[in-house]
């Protein structure tokens, strides 16, 4: 009897860690999975999208192709650089990798797509860039263009595909197209929930590229990941976005950066507080300063007050399925100089006016959301038809 009650437990021991192990499973990322698209580049001249997220480990992937013997001629940057992190706005220069000699050539400020030149004696480009899901944050606006330029000058495509860290919901008001801009270049919500990968088939395979041109496009999938999976980035994804709380809170508390209100750029909690000099103090304050990541930010030198969100995962404030309006909401209800309150950029970020037209008259985030509705419904539809993963 009591050896049955040992072999039993000892049962029972094996099924809960069992199934423990195959909840602790990690995503990998496509860029790891080398002998799936090693094929398609070897005996190839090969240009690479990537910055500091584009890791095998705790190799860098222009690093791990170059020791195994692939011809890659050309390195493409995005919004803040290669292989170090430049501030949110920064001009990027061309140049060449410190550590290989590889030239460089910055797709960002003047020069967002790949010219025929620069495409010039390629037979495939690699796009490996951790995003975040978020419509205005330019990785998928320049993930568009090198699509764009590829399927014009016949070159391939080739996405290593990484989690989305908000890919378990999709929220947000649809982009109006025709306030298209660098951070809102196709018709998605704020938070489209979907990988670069499947994005990059969305861009395909709804025509939404220039002149509906069709690129020849592989994904190199993850493993281990569903969007139900809550990923944690292990590499930074740009300078003011340090943390998963940061990444949580970046689509709904982004839209300060279209007012006068600072997201504590300059300080070590970026996009986790929000406040300004003019706004009442609560018991909480900040001094923005020069720091690398944010030399001249918002506010620099002087107190702001306003609400600190650094415990906001501990306090289960976020991770949300939904853009949250209520703090910009209630920002601008508090701020004494209404007119003051919106800069030119906040349209841009909504793409169009009518955020901030429904914030002006007094709507409160259910109306708002209740206008998202339509779009919202018709974006779904659209997104899964594209989508790898469960």
């Amino acid at each position: 009897m009591k050896r049955s009650f040992l072999i039993l437990s000892f049962l029972v021991v094996a099924i809960i860690s069992s199934e423990c192990q195959v909840e602790k499973k990690i995503p990998v990322p496509g860029a790891n999975h080398i002998d799936q698209y090693r094929y398609l580049i070897e005996d190839k001249s090969v240009a690479i999208v990537a910055n500091q997220t584009s890791m095998i480990g705790k190799t860098h992937l222009i690093d791990t192709l170059s020791a195994i013997g692939i011809n890659i001629r050309r390195i493409f940057a995005p919004e803040h650089g290669f292989r170090e992190l430049a501030d949110a706005g920064n001009t990027i220069e061309d140049g060449k990798d410190p550590v290989t000699g590889i030239p460089i050539i910055s797709l960002y400020g003047q020069h967002l797509k790949p010219t025929s030149d620069d495409l010039k004696n390629i037979d495939a480009v690699i796009f490996d860039i951790q995003d975040v899901g978020v419509r205005f944050y330019t990785y998928i606006s320049t993930l568009h263009y090198v699509l764009e330029a590829c399927a014009e000058n016949n070159v391939k495509c080739i996405v290593l595909d990484r989690p989305n860290p908000n890919g378990f919901y999709f929220d947000g008001n649809i982009a109006d197209t025709a306030y298209r801009s660098f951070v809102g270049m196709d018709p998605v919500p704020v938070v489209h929930g979907m990988t670069v990968g499947e994005y990059a088939r969305m861009l395909n395979g709804e025509g939404w590229l220039k002149n509906s041109v069709k690129c020849d496009l592989t994904v190199i999938k993850c493993k281990n990941y569903t969007h139900k999976t809550m990923y944690e980035l292990p590499v930074k994804p740009s300078p003011n976005l340090p943390n998963q709380t940061s990444v949580y809170l970046y689509p709904s508390i982004c839209f300060f950066e279209g007012t006068n209100i600072s997201l504590g750029r300059g300080t070590s909690y970026p996009f986790q507080v929000f406040g300004s000099p003019k706004l009442p103090d609560k018991g909480f304050s900040f001094t923005p300063a020069s720091v690398p990541g944010a030399k001249n930010p918002p506010m620099l030198g002087i107190k702001c007050y306003g609400t600190d969100l650094r415990n906001a995962i501990k306090d289960k404030v976020v991770p949300s399925p939904e853009v949250n309006l209520k703090w910009v909401i209630e920002a601008y209800r508090i701020y004494p100089e209404k007119s003051d309150f919106f800069n030119s950029y906040f349209d841009v970020l909504a793409s169009g006016p009518t955020l901030r037209e429904q914030i002006e008259k007094g709507m409160n985030p259910e109306e708002i959301r209740a206008s998202w509705k339509e779009g919202l419904e018709k974006f779904g539809k659209i997104r899964e038809k594209y989508l790898l993963y469960e």
